[in-house]
């Protein structure tokens, strides 16, 4: 064993390590999306779908603790859409909840007979509970029947129950037909910054009522197929009722809802609604989200769910748009800019009147 020398084995010379873009060959392109030339800049992020709705999340974030202004008077918003599967009342809901979480009162009164504006909000809603239907029929006080939304102070909510299914025909023979929700708004005493009337998916009585009671229409569109169909119908029913019955009803906000940044579908209803209507889409898209679907099932809004998931966010976001879009205000604004402007000019007319005289 002493005279034994163990030969080291022959070693290749070894190639060097390759990566899997080596391996795939010199087109393969490892890192997806545009990419810089040797010397240059990279592309920002916020140039990418995700970087963009990365920034919009953070943006969103830091802007959740600010404070919303208040409206100067209540503003009813009758949130409408006869086309079923857009969102209406997850956008009904969770923009109150939005706005309640902001300090304003906010009242929910539901509409529609399937009850799930109630549902979503936690409230009582089964046949025996005072609800939005003794309030047309019956014409009980409005305060008699609203509840408190769990977990949201400040929320509040008129619940439906399956009677509302027949007050449609109910309504036909009662005097006032139309604007009997109108008068129980008027009288309930309760300080209120924002009501909410979540419409059933029809043109009805029941849609008539809310569109007499408001001011403001806000109709939720999904960014989808067949997004726009028969929305031409509900125009003309709003049309309608500004012209014999509420002058003061306008279309005030569109919601693009169910925004799919992937897609090239999405992006194209989106920019088609934009272009027809123009400012009264806001810049906030509401996402297709897993955890807004889930949030009814558990009797909560997306915001008291998961307050920090994208859904959550872009309807806090959303509703800042809303607050900031207050109408009383703009033409109290508008009003003061008049005064000021005619009083300037009646300055002006003074001092060349003086200038004249000391000619």
């Amino acid at each position: 064993m002493a005279g034994f020398v163990q030969s080291e084995p022959d070693v290749e010379e070894s190639e060097p390590l390759r990566s899997d873009a080596n391996i795939a060959g010199p087109m393969a392109d490892p890192v997806p999306g545009p990419r810089s030339e040797p010397g240059e800049t990279p592309p920002p992020m916020d140039d990418t779908p995700i970087g963009r709705a990365a920034q919009q999340a953070v943006e969103a974030m830091n802007r959740a603790g600010e404070g919303l202004p208040r409206p100067e008077q209540t503003r009813v918003m009758v949130v409408a859409n006869q086309k079923g599967g857009v969102g209406k009342t997850t956008t009904t809901v969770n923009l109150a909840a939005s706005l309640a979480l902001h300090g304003a009162r906010v009242l929910v009164v539901d509409l529609d007979p399937q009850g799930n504006a109630s549902t979503a909000l936690g409230v009582d809603h089964h046949s025996e509970v005072p609800s939005i239907y003794d309030v047309l029929v019956e014409s009980k006080p409005l305060s008699e029947v609203v509840q408190p939304v769990p977990d949201v102070e400040g929320l509040f909510c008129a619940p439906a129950t399956i009677d509302l299914a027949g007050a449609e025909i109910e309504l036909v023979s009662l005097v006032a037909r139309e604007s009997r929700l109108q008068r129980a708004l008027e009288a309930y005493e309760q300080p209120l910054d924002y009501i909410f009337v979540d419409c059933p998916p029809s043109l009805g009585l029941l849609t008539v009522n809310a569109l007499v009671a408001g001011a403001e229409v806000l109709i939720p569109i999904q960014c989808e197929y067949y997004a726009l169909e028969g929305l031409g119908q509900l125009l003309r029913n709003v049309e309608l009722v500004r012209g014999h019955l509420n002058p003061r009803l306008h279309i005030s906000t569109i919601v693009l809802t169910m925004y799919d940044g992937r897609t090239r579908l999405a992006s194209q209803v989106a920019e088609e609604v934009r272009g027809h209507f123009g400012k009264e889409v806001l810049r906030t898209n509401i996402p297709r989200s897993v955890r807004i679907s889930e949030a009814p099932s558990y009797g909560q809004t997306v915001l008291t769910y998961d307050p920090g998931s994208s859904g959550s966010l872009s309807y806090l976001e959303a509703a800042r748009e809303i607050a900031l879009r207050d109408p009383h205000a703009q033409q109290t604004q508008q009003s003061q800019q008049t005064q000021q402007s005619q009083q300037a000019r009646q300055h002006n007319q003074q001092h060349s009147t003086m200038a004249e005289g000391t000619q």
